[in-house]
């Protein structure tokens, strides 16, 4: 991975940064990402997506048998919205910023939580992302990606109710344009996309090109070298995967992060400019 000169130059000029402080975040974990990981994560990173959640009857049935038939780790509460708000509540005085990731079928199953998300100050995040055939057969994640009318109806309930809304994303999905569903999605409420890369890093900059809000990247990142050919290809913000309980990995990104953003306004100051952040 490298990033060119011009790239660099490039992404000077432009509005970097999110609202949260460090700019890394912490994508969520299947029956890992609760409050306690992202509260021992909070010097490393500016917000944590807790979750994934099931919230309706399909995507629960689905997270059931992905837990009976090939033992995987799910939150499956009783009452899943109360739940996040528990969640949430443990975090109120953490110095990290919160998101939920968020399974879920229909515009109505997205609503509940959605308030949660809202009175809390914390994102909801619409996962399109997971692949789990179980979750894709049920209507949900990645089968997202190819229903764009049905994952905008999603995006736009949540926004709806008052949520900063972000939208969790896969690249090379075989028939899906992600920078043309970056846009619809922008269109329907999105304030932040986050974006599984998939070893397809470029990817980054067309989805940047057609989504106006956060954009935050994800696949492979461990290092000084992917932190910045993620922000050189125009991303606002990097997330750790499974890497995201270790704490040498998180601090190696968080000052990764840091010192490109450094480089970034110092390059800018030298010819008069300035790099503005990009906020939620």
């Amino acid at each position: 991975m490298g990033e060119s000169d011009a790239e660099t130059d490039a992404n000077a000029d432009r509005d970097t940064g999110a609202d949260f402080r460090p700019q890394v975040a912490l994508a969520s974990l299947s029956g890992e990402a609760d409050a306690e990981w992202a509260r021992d994560a909070s010097g490393e990173a500016g917000l944590a997506f807790l979750g994934g959640i099931a919230v309706d009857d399909p995507t629960r049935a689905a997270a059931e048998r992905m837990v009976a038939d090939r033992n995987r780790e799910e939150f499956l509460p009783d009452d899943p919205v109360a739940f996040v708000a528990d969640e949430l509540e443990r975090l109120a005085d953490a110095p990290i910023d919160a998101g939920v990731n968020v399974r879920a079928t229909t515009p109505e199953a997205i609503r509940p939580v959605a308030r949660v998300c809202a009175a809390r100050d914390a994102l909801l995040e619409v996962n399109a992302h997971c692949r789990q055939s179980e979750m894709c057969a049920a209507g949900a994640g990645e089968t997202l990606l190819a229903d764009t009318d049905r994952l905008c109806d999603i995006v736009a309930a949540a926004s709806d109710e008052g949520a900063t809304t972000s939208v969790k994303v896969r690249a090379a999905v075989s028939g899906v344009d992600l920078p043309a569903l970056a846009g619809a999605l922008d269109e329907a409420g999105a304030t932040v996309l986050h974006v599984d890369a998939m070893d397809a890093e470029g990817v980054v900059a067309s989805v940047r090109a057609a989504f106006d809000g956060v954009l935050i990247a994800n696949n492979g990142v461990r290092d000084r070298e992917t932190v910045r050919e993620y922000l050189a290809y125009g991303a606002d913000a990097v997330s750790i995967g499974r890497p995201s309980d270790d704490s040498m990995v998180r601090a190696r990104v968080r000052n990764a992060v840091t010192e490109w953003f450094a480089d970034a306004r110092g390059r800018s100051a030298g010819v008069g400019g300035r790099v503005e952040d990009r906020t939620f």
